[in-house]
């Protein structure tokens, strides 16, 4: 019963629980957008063929 009475009376309680919340949300989203990004990534094999690239051209300057 405190517990309710002191989240009633004390507003800043409940921003700072949603602020919480805000955040969580935020990053469960950029989450799902790097997941997405990485998988898209590695099905089309860009990321190894600049690999490749890279390497190739560090190799033809030593």
């Amino acid at each position: 019963m405190a517990l309710l009475y002191s989240l009633y009376c004390h507003p800043e309680a409940r921003q700072r629980g949603q602020a919480t919340v805000e955040y969580v949300v935020v990053v469960l989203a950029a989450s799902l957008v790097a997941g997405l990004f990485i998988r898209w990534v590695n099905g089309t094999g860009k990321v190894g063929e600049l690999l490749d690239r890279v390497l190739d051209a560090v190799i033809g300057r030593v």
